[in-house]
C-alpha cells in the first residue's frame, strides 16, 4: 500500500495547469520558457523605437550640423559644425531667460499642482461613494481639455477688455485690491502681454488642467491606506494636519514620488499652452526653452541645427534632474 505522505509529495510537485500551458505554448514554438516574455516585448520595442528613439537619434545629429531652409529643401546637403549650434545657444542672453522662465515657472507649477491635487484628492476621500465620483467627472473634464484648447480657454478669460478675469477684479473692493498705477479700473489690463502676468497666467491655466490627474492618484493612493490606521489616529487625539504628516504623507511617498517626476517633465515641456497665451513666438522676453527652440528652428530664417541643440539641451537638464531625484529617493528609501 501507498505511503499517503509520498503520495501527497508526488501530487504536490506535479507542475500546474499555467505551467503545463506555457510549457506546451514552448515546445510548440521551440523556444526556451524563460525566453517567450521577451519575444513578447519585441513588437512593442520596435514601435517605441520608430516612435521615440530614431527621432531622438536624428534630433542629436541635427544638433551638430547646420540646416535651414535649404537643407529642408534638399537642395544643399547638411553641414557638420560640431559644437558651433551649442556655442551659440549657450552664449545667447535668451537662453539664460528662457531657462530662467523655465526653471521658475516649473518651481511654481509643479508645488501648486501637487499642492491643490493632494487637497482635492483628500477632500474627495471624505466624501460620499455618489458625490466623490461627480466630482471625479467633473475634475477629469478639465484634465481631458488638450493642451491648445486649454490656452484658448484661459486666454480668453485673461483677454485685456472682455475677460472674465478684469471684470471680477472689479468687483473686489479697492482697499483691498486696487488696479494697477494709471488705471481706474482692472478693465484694459494687458495681462498676456508683460512676462511675469503671462507666466501668471501660464501657471493658473496649467494648474488647472494638472491637478485633477494628482487628485486622482492621490484618491487611488488613499483607498489602499488600512482604515484602522486612521481609527487608532483619531483615538488617541490626533487632528488631521498630523494624521496627514505622520500616516497620509509617509504611505503615499512613493505615489508623490510618480507624481512630482511626471510633473517635472510635463511643466518644462510645456509648450502649446504658452504659443497660444503669447499668440506665437513674439514676445522674446517670455520665452521657455520649448517656445525658445521653436523659434529659432521655424521663424525665418530658418535654423533647425540651432533648436535641435536646445532641445538637446533641455533633455540633459530633464535627465539630470530625474536621475537627482530618483537617486535620492532610493537613498530615502533604503535607509
Amino acid at each position: 500500500m501507498a505511503n499517503p505522505t509520498t503520495v501527497a509529495r508526488g501530487r504536490d510537485s506535479s507542475p500546474s495547469p499555467g505551467r503545463r500551458r506555457n510549457d506546451r505554448a514552448a515546445r510548440a514554438s521551440g523556444l526556451p520558457v524563460w525566453s517567450i516574455p521577451y519575444v513578447l516585448l519585441i513588437p512593442g520595442l520596435v514601435v517605441i523605437a520608430g516612435l521615440l528613439l530614431y527621432p531622438m537619434v536624428q534630433l542629436g545629429i541635427m544638433a551638430f550640423q547646420k540646416v535651414g531652409l535649404a537643407q529642408i529643401r534638399g537642395t544643399r546637403p547638411a553641414e557638420w559644425v560640431g559644437l558651433d549650434n551649442f556655442d551659440k545657444v549657450l552664449s545667447n542672453d535668451i537662453f539664460w531667460s528662457a531657462l530662467r522662465n523655465t526653471v521658475a515657472f516649473a518651481f511654481v507649477a509643479v508645488s501648486l499642482t501637487l499642492i491643490v491635487g493632494t487637497a482635492v484628492g483628500v477632500l474627495l476621500h471624505r466624501l460620499g461613494r455618489k458625490m466623490s465620483l461627480f466630482v471625479v467627472i467633473g475634475c477629469m473634464f478639465a484634465w481631458a481639455v488638450p493642451p491648445v484648447a486649454q490656452g484658448v480657454i484661459w486666454r480668453s478669460l485673461f483677454d485685456a477688455e472682455s475677460g472674465i478675469i478684469n471684470w471680477a477684479l472689479n468687483l473686489v473692493p479697492t482697499w483691498l485690491l486696487s488696479p494697477p498705477d494709471g488705471q481706474e479700473s482692472w478693465s484694459g489690463t494687458p495681462w498676456l502681454n508683460d512676462t511675469i502676468p503671462l507666466y501668471i497666467a501660464l501657471v493658473v491655466c496649467v494648474v488647472w488642467a494638472g491637478f485633477p490627474f494628482i487628485a486622482v492618484s492621490v484618491l487611488a493612493g488613499l483607498k489602499g491606506i488600512p482604515a484602522e490606521l486612521y481609527e487608532a489616529a483619531r483615538v488617541d487625539g490626533s487632528g488631521a494636519w498630523r494624521t496627514f504628516r505622520k500616516i497620509t504623507l509617509p504611505l503615499l511617498k512613493p505615489v508623490f514620488a510618480v507624481l512630482t517626476i511626471l510633473s517635472i517633465i510635463w511643466d518644462f515641456k510645456v509648450f502649446s499652452q504658452l504659443y497660444v497665451l503669447m499668440n506665437g513666438p513674439t514676445n522674446r522676453d517670455g520665452f521657455n526653452l520649448s517656445m525658445y527652440a521653436v523659434a529659432e528652428a521655424f521663424k525665418p530664417p530658418q535654423k533647425l541645427g540651432t533648436g535641435a541643440a536646445i532641445s538637446v539641451v533641455l533633455t540633459i537638464i530633464l535627465l539630470i534632474i530625474t536621475v537627482v531625484y530618483v537617486r535620492q529617493i532610493v537613498k530615502q528609501e533604503e535607509m
